[in-house]
């Protein structure tokens, strides 16, 4: 199979989990709860991606391009229950990024979704979720300063900034903030005992 197959099979990839998101928001159905549906594909989703990656390494921008490297990227971040697969992705993009072949931006997001499903803090303040008073926050972060000295490096906004879009997004998209705080947060860990990514 030529590069460019590859590429074109991630990016049928990416199109799948879109479509996938945006069905799910217009029927109500994208809640707190991880969607049967969604989890499926992105099982699926990932499965398919690691044997690309097997096969080629990571899809770098100079074998794939940089949409199909964009959306290699989304598959991997939405992987949330291949804790494996996760953090041997999270491997590979780091040496990529470190031999300029892939994008810093896409590492600080799976450096921290790593990290928040570790329970441990963010460096970049890119994940996002529902805090005690029903407001989208940023989760867990190191150290406020050094978030927004890293954000800056990396081309991002302040977190101040973000944390105002990501609010705005969620009116749009009707979100809203569980019923019951503690209830959502202790669900939250037993998912993450089930997935493996806490003992």
């Amino acid at each position: 199979m030529d590069l460019n197959t590859y590429a074109n099979n991630i990016i049928d990839l990416k199109n799948a989990d879109l479509a996938m998101r945006e069905h799910l928001i217009c029927t109500g159905a994208l809640g707190n709860a991880y969607h049967p549906e969604m989890e499926r594909l992105h099982k699926q989703n990932a499965a398919v991606l690691n044997k690309i990656i097997n096969e080629i390494g990571y899809p770098t921008i100079d074998k794939v391009g940089e949409e199909a490297a964009e959306a290699a990227w989304l598959v991997i971040q939405h992987a949330i229950g291949q804790p494996v697969f996760m953090r041997k992705c999270k491997s590979l993009l780091q040496a990529a990024v470190e031999k300029k072949k892939a994008n810093p931006l896409h590492l600080a997001y799976l450096t921290d979704r790593i990290a928040v499903f570790e329970e441990k803090p963010q460096l970049y303040g890119t994940q996002f979720d529902w805090d005690i008073n029903g407001e989208l926050s940023a989760n867990t972060v190191d150290d406020l300063e050094k978030v927004d000295e890293r954000r800056k490096a990396i081309g991002l906004n302040p977190l101040s900034e973000q944390t105002e879009r990501m609010r705005n997004q969620a009116k749009l998209e009707k979100q809203l903030a569980p019923a019951d705080f503690a209830e959502r947060q202790n669900e939250m860990r037993q998912w993450k005992r089930k997935a493996g990514w806490i003992k």
